[in-house]
């Protein structure tokens, strides 16, 4: 039997600015998830009205250098949020759960989402 990803929901201070969302992904079907995720997310951000999301980085895993030894990736991709409060909007919305998120279950055999602030030095 398949088991739903639950996605949790930080308990974050308003107003951190922006975020960046890695994605770990090990893929069940990566046609679908970039052929139909991807669209289907795209759609509910626009009919949320939520701007300033965009993808950074999607790159091919080549190696895992320190990891677990079962712990295997496809590739990570790199999301941007105006606002920690956006991303949660997104997750926590019925309309995501409706739309996208049976074709990310469908695209993923495993996802590790990790909320993270750009730090500048």
């Amino acid at each position: 039997m398949e088991q739903e990803t639950k996605i949790a929901i930080p308990d974050i201070e308003p107003g951190l600015g922006p975020v960046l969302m890695l994605n770990m992904i090990r893929f069940r079907d990566k046609k679908i998830y970039f052929e139909q995720y991807i669209p289907a997310f795209n759609q509910v951000v626009q009919q949320l009205g939520i701007e300033g999301v965009s993808v950074k980085l999607v790159s091919e895993v080549v190696a895992n250098i320190v990891a677990e030894e079962n712990e295997q990736w496809d590739e990570i991709v790199v999301v941007e949020y105006p606002t920690a409060e956006a991303f949660i909007t997104i997750a926590q919305s019925d309309i995501y759960h409706q739309i996208a998120n049976p074709l990310r279950e469908a695209g993923t055999a495993e996802l590790k989402l990790i909320m993270t602030r750009k730090i500048d030095f």
